[in-house]
């Protein structure tokens, strides 16, 4: 497929990248029912490392087979599949070639409580390799007190992977004890981490929809003094995608807990409204019956496919 304007134009974002990474960045934005749009919906299944499989899998039993999230990704028409190490193990093979996938490296549970958060990193660059992914996934916890080691082992697996040929999408996640539970998702949280996740190299970033709330005191003197819109959602995705480098990376967000369909479409049609290059959404789609999560996945790519048509 020939890359449009608008693929080009992302790519260029990219030019210290050697000719591999760009192939299956390119790969990424050409795949899919979003191909050329420069729009990425991903399909994400780690919660069952992540939350437990009776949490995960429960109201759709269905999601506890590995083939389940590779063919409903295939039949969404998404971008690509993200895992962690078993799930892609199971079905790499029988799904080859069929659908981009990313390698999620490291992943926690939630059986135990921690103030500082890390994840334990439970794959490699040659598992990605071996398993043809395009690229692999990695979690920080900026607001941790391990955020050093999580920001340390990145930039090691990111040399590696850039040298190998890989894209990098960095789950800029804020938490830990110096953040409230609110402070999480908060405006100027969200946007520091995503601007976080940048500067370690990732080429895709991951983080939640921000909150109007803000967190930090002097942050919220320069908000104030600088009369910065954040009362929509839209002008709280425009502004977290001016502090990634002013747009020239690519920042896609989370679908969050699972919602009711018109209260999730209505946030998503905000964000897409602001700029946003995409949507990486799990429980929303695979815990519903496979024909309403099927049904789901394509309206969220009918909203970017119309902002992209609209230039947004």
């Amino acid at each position: 497929m020939a890359l449009t304007d608008r693929v080009k134009q992302i790519l260029s974002w990219y030019s210290s990248d050697n000719p591999g990474t760009q192939t299956n960045l390119a790969r990424l934005l050409n795949y899919g029912a979003l191909a050329g749009t420069g729009k990425l919906v991903i399909l994400p299944v780690d919660q069952g490392f992540e939350h437990g499989p009776v949490r995960s899998f429960a109201p759709n039993p269905a999601g506890n087979d590995p083939d389940y999230h590779f063919q409903l990704a295939i039949d969404a028409g998404c971008n690509a599949y993200a895992a962690p190490l078993g799930f892609l193990e199971a079905g790499a093979a029988k799904f080859a070639g069929q659908v981009p996938l990313i390698l999620k490296l490291n992943n926690s549970d939630s059986l135990a409580k921690m103030d500082h958060p890390i994840s334990a990193v439970t794959g490699s660059v040659e598992d990605a390799l071996r398993l043809g992914c395009v690229g692999i996934g990695y979690t920080i916890y900026p607001g941790s007190g391990a955020r050093n080691r999580m920001y340390e082992d990145l930039r090691e697996i990111t040399l590696e992977a850039k040298r190998k040929g890989l894209v990098v999408v960095v789950w800029a996640y804020a938490r830990g004890a110096g953040l409230s539970k609110e402070g999480e998702t908060a405006i100027d949280v969200i946007s520091y981490s995503a601007h976080i996740a940048a500067e370690l190299g990732a080429h895709i970033v991951k983080v939640k929809p921000p909150t109007a709330h803000i967190e930090q005191a002097e942050a919220k003197k320069m908000y104030d003094k600088h009369q910065i819109p954040v009362g929509s959602m839209s002008e709280r995705i425009r502004h977290v995608i001016q502090s990634t480098f002013n747009g020239k990376r690519i920042v896609i967000f989370s679908g969050g807990e699972t919602k009711d369909t018109e209260s999730l479409l209505a946030e998503l049609r905000e964000m897409a409204a602001g700029g946003s290059f995409g949507s990486i959404m799990g429980r929303n789609a695979f815990q519903r019956p496979r024909d309403e999560g099927l049904k789901l996945l394509q309206e969220v790519i009918r909203i970017y496919k119309d902002a992209a048509s609209s230039g947004r």
